[in-house]
């Protein structure tokens, strides 16, 4: 057996209690599901790749450990924007006290704030956009419709952002993805900047088919095709970093196979994990237990389940270093 890394050993050492109890118990279930012959499905909510996520969920796709992505369309692009314009980004540790004149300076510098990070728009968005765009006048010429993460896929593949990296690319997760073409879904991408922009040339003609980049429907029934035929072999996990559209999207997916299309011998989800600083609450999805699952049919009574209440940015870089034995 390898010897675990120095992070990993401080981690078994001093997390033996509480709310660290919970993460050291998550993170030996979802080793215990991959060494099994188990897949894993992470998801990421909020702006996980703004807050450089990539840095070990890069590591973690290579390695194997990740299987299935579902991510808002913010962390979709987000992650480029990073690897393109990491160095125009400005980082503001004193955000809770910004006056709206503040914010109005950082609006008329074209600085998209996330929290402490600024996103600079002529660095990073435009530059995507120009390379994206070209991507959909091509698909579109050849009457070709793609998911929104393959179209990233292809330009990142054929190198068009290359010459523009400002990180060490082995610490970009969709680049990583790209490279193993990881299986993803990306529920509500019309809600991002991109989504936006896509919207804005279908309104002025410049993308004449609005179906040149396929849907969320689309995206469900991508989904059902791939987790029927994974779970023929393999155990399928959950690991949900936030809540929202981008866990509860693939989570239904299961109860849409059993019970829509009525095939009731599917495996339920096999492993569950969220990573959440919501107030706990039957009222919202993202604040839902594990066990209220159990009544839509997307867990079992026996699938291991934890909550992890804390801050994702804190938690999920140490469950991967223990996964990967940093």
């Amino acid at each position: 057996m390898t010897t675990k890394g120095p992070v990993s050993q401080f981690m078994d050492h001093h997390y033996r209690h509480f709310n660290a109890a919970a993460m050291m118990d998550a993170t030996k279930a979802y080793e215990a599901h991959i060494a099994s012959g188990g897949k894993m499905m992470v998801t990421l909510a909020g702006a996980m790749s703004t807050a450089e996520l990539g840095l070990s969920l890069a590591e973690m796709i290579r390695n194997g450990k990740v299987h299935a992505i579902s991510c808002t369309g913010a962390n979709l692009e987000e992650d480029i924007y990073n690897l393109v314009a990491h160095d125009h980004y400005e980082r503001i540790p004193d955000w809770r006290a910004l006056t709206r004149d503040a914010e109005q300076d950082l609006y008329d510098r074209h600085l998209n704030r996330v929290t402490d990070t600024c996103i600079p728009e002529e660095a990073a968005m435009r530059k995507i956009w120009a390379v994206m765009a070209a991507e959909w006048a091509e698909a579109e010429a050849k009457g070709e419709r793609c998911f929104p993460h393959e179209f990233f896929y292809r330009a990142l593949l054929k190198g068009k952002f290359k010459n523009d990296y400002q990180i060490d690319p082995k610490n970009s997760w969709m680049l990583a993805a790209a490279e193993k073409n990881i299986p993803m879904v990306v529920p509500g991408w019309e809600d991002s900047t991109l989504g936006n922009m896509y919207a804005s040339f279908c309104m002025r003609g410049e993308v004449k088919n609005v179906h040149t980049v396929r849907t969320g429907i689309e995206y469900m029934t991508s989904l059902a095709e791939w987790y029927m035929k994974t779970a023929e072999t393999s155990s399928i996990g959950f690991f949900q970093i936030g809540g929202g559209i981008a866990g509860d999207f693939p989570i239904c997916v299961v109860p849409m196979i059993r019970q829509d299309l009525e095939k009731d011998d599917i495996r339920l989800w096999g492993y569950f994990c969220q990573i959440s600083d919501s107030t706990t609450s039957y009222g919202s999805y993202s604040g839902a237990v594990p066990n209220e699952k159990i009544t839509w049919g997307k867990l079992s009574k026996e699938t291991p389940s934890f909550i992890v209440e804390s801050d994702a940015t804190i938690v999920a870089p140490l469950m991967f270093a223990h996964i990967l034995g940093w």
